[in-house]
């Protein structure tokens, strides 16, 4: 039997070829390689493009909670009007400072539904700090299911929905200008409503 130069020639007469160890490592990098610009572009995807796609399609949860004053609010009965429901809870600092350019803003916009949804607090809690703060439309969320719902995970937290119950903003934390992004809000999705008539 004859040898060759690289291995032994098997009974087929051809030669029986051994990747070698340095082919496997060029494979296996490029591969590596391949996988993470997949790992990168998922990312991207993920945490800049989609967020920025999706404000335009997600649909506000159903939303029916008792208000401070003895009613109910139905966000369903809203339809046609834009609505920002401002979930707060009144040991936040963040919304000590964030309640009154709401409020301040929905007393200024009487055309656009401004509801302060108390999260996780009862009535008999919420009541002195609303009429501290000069709250109205005050909405309670006791058991946060509304909150959970919207996946509030932070306060405040603001969500725009406009007339066909699609949500259209949503800020987190204080804002100093919060005002303006909901002025801002009003201007970008009025002409919606009137394009829909």
């Amino acid at each position: 039997m004859g040898m060759r130069r690289g291995g032994h020639i098997p009974c087929g007469g051809e030669p029986l070829r051994v990747p070698s160890l340095r082919s496997w490592a060029s494979r296996a990098a490029r591969w590596l390689d391949i996988l993470a610009v997949v790992v990168v572009l998922v990312a991207i995807a993920r945490f800049v493009v989609l967020p920025r796609l999706g404000h335009d399609v997600v649909q506000a949860p159903p939303v029916s909670l008792a208000t401070l004053d003895g009613g109910r609010y139905d966000l369903q009965q809203r339809r046609g009007r834009l609505v920002f429901l401002d979930f707060w809870a009144s040991w936040c600092d963040p919304c000590r400072q964030s309640i009154p350019l709401v409020q301040h803003f929905a007393r200024t916009h009487p055309g656009v539904d401004v509801i302060s949804v108390d999260s996780g607090e009862v009535a008999a809690l919420v009541r002195p700090f609303a009429e501290h703060f000069r709250m109205n439309d005050v909405a309670l969320d006791p058991d946060m299911t509304v909150s959970r719902a919207f996946g509030v995970t932070g306060y405040p937290t603001l969500f725009a929905i406009d007339g066909t119950g699609r949500v259209v903003g949503r800020w987190i934390g204080y804002d100093p200008d919060i005002e303006r992004e909901m002025s801002a809000t009003v201007a970008r999705v009025a002409p919606r409503k009137t394009a829909s008539l």
